[in-house]
């Protein structure tokens, strides 16, 4: 959910956690800090643009539960099979604070 609108209609359909996509073209942080006051009910994971290196950013927001990001298969390992790979990427991102 990209908007204030679509936040509202989800939350009257019951939804508590929603993912915001693409997280940093429709405002990132600053967003998500707008959206902490009139939907303070709502948990996010935003993924699109979160990086490795901004995840800890978005995760030390009260609103946001987890994060995504497309680091942790990049698309050369995930080809080749390089799980080796894959497995330190997803250990580091469960070291995020």
């Amino acid at each position: 959910v990209p908007t204030g609108r679509e936040i509202m209609m989800a939350s009257d359909d019951g939804f508590t956690f929603l993912k915001l996509f693409p997280a940093t073209a429709v405002g990132g942080i600053p967003l998500l800090k707008a959206f902490a006051g009139p939907f303070a009910d709502v948990a996010f994971c935003p993924t699109g643009g979160v990086t490795v290196e901004t995840a800890s950013q978005f995760l030390a927001l009260p609103n946001v539960k987890v994060v995504g990001g497309s680091w942790l298969t990049p698309a050369d390992a995930m080809k080749s099979g390089d799980w080796a790979r894959i497995t330190e990427l997803a250990k580091q991102a469960s070291a995020i604070r």
